[in-house]
């Protein structure tokens, strides 16, 4: 029986190629490829400035090469489908950023990524590259209060680069970078809720197999499990289910300048997406704090899975004026400034 189709895709082998041919065709005054699956932004920075670069595994747009650009990521490099990329391919396109001012790889807390990260280092190293890192380790669903390293990196990532880019931009050095960058990372938390099963793009596996009328919390985005499976409740419930587990984490005080974003995964409307976001807000607020920073958008998404990933952090002055101040102009994320 013939296998029934359920993406508008070609070769399966030839998703990652063909979805970044397409990319920078359609924003080339902000991107384009330097290399086989190394996007950088179409205007250089200049190289007195240090260079932010990421990397990790397609199947997840517009995330993550969606962020470079002008006042965001210099440089993402790409895996395949859910796949981090190869050392080889991470050194490569440290050796094309390489500078005086040097490069900030920013890594997510996961095992492919984190070893490649660190095996193109040791080769950029030998060859005088100079690079240091910081990993992204928001998702909370390892648990209240667990261990950095068992904590996964969500898409908490973005707002990072864009403080990351900004400040990168105005000329800080690579130990300020990470610095302001560690300071993000201790004060935000990302927790995910799925409905509803996706499909791996290159064989069809499910992903995850969630039955009808039935979420999970804490849902990794490559269908890791989370905090065990339960009726689906209405959108009011579960944001505040959601608020009260963020909190419980970061730990925030009345008065604590908020960052609040809603990450649709999917295959969830923007209808659902908003009205999350509403009472989200509105659970920070009557806690008394001040929701400085919001956005509800598709940045990180988990093919066609159902659901959203609910990102919080307490923002410190700085990275307040990184967000909403300093212009920005990825495909993916736009920023006036002032």
């Amino acid at each position: 029986m013939a296998e029934i189709k359920t993406k508008f895709i070609n070769d399966p082998e030839q998703i990652t190629p063909e979805l970044l041919e397409g990319y920078v065709l359609a924003y080339p005054d902000q991107v384009k490829l330097a290399a086989e699956n190394i996007v950088v932004r179409a205007n250089p920075k200049s190289e007195d400035k240090v260079a932010i670069v990421t990397l990790g595994g397609s199947g997840h747009e517009p995330a993550l090469s969606g962020f470079v650009g002008d006042g965001m990521l210099d440089c993402s490099v790409v895996g395949d489908v859910f796949a981090a990329p190869g050392a080889q391919r991470l050194f490569q396109a440290l050796q094309l950023m390489k500078r005086e001012a040097g490069i900030l790889l920013v890594v997510l807390n996961h095992s492919g990524d984190v070893m490649s990260a660190n095996m193109a280092c040791q080769l950029a190293e030998r060859v005088g590259i100079k690079v240091k890192q910081i990993l992204t380790h928001d998702d909370i669903s390892a648990g209240i209060g667990a261990p950095t390293d068992d904590r996964r990196g969500l898409a908490g990532c973005v707002p990072l680069y864009k403080i990351l880019g900004a400040a990168a931009d105005e000329g800080k050095s690579l130990d300020e970078l990470i610095e302001i960058g560690e300071r993000y990372n201790d004060k935000v938390a990302t927790l995910a809720v799925a409905m509803r099963s996706c499909t791996h793009p290159q064989n069809n596996a499910t992903i995850t197999d969630l039955p009808a009328g039935v979420m999970e919390i804490g849902m990794g985005q490559h269908g890791e499990g989370g905090g065990g499976q339960k009726p689906l409740v209405s959108a009011d419930a579960t944001a505040a289910e959601m608020v009260d587990l963020l909190c419980q984490q970061l730990q925030p005080k009345a008065g604590d300048k908020m960052m609040l974003i809603i990450n649709g995964v999917g295959a969830t409307t923007h209808m659902e997406l908003n009205i999350i976001f509403r009472k989200a807000y509105k659970e920070l607020e009557a806690r008394g704090m001040e929701v400085v920073f919001g956005r509800i958008q598709e940045i990180l998404t988990v093919q066609e899975q159902a659901g959203f990933q609910m990102i919080m952090g307490i923002l410190d002055t700085d990275h307040i004026d990184y967000l909403k101040n300093k212009s920005a102009n990825a495909p993916y994320w736009t920023t006036i400034g002032k």
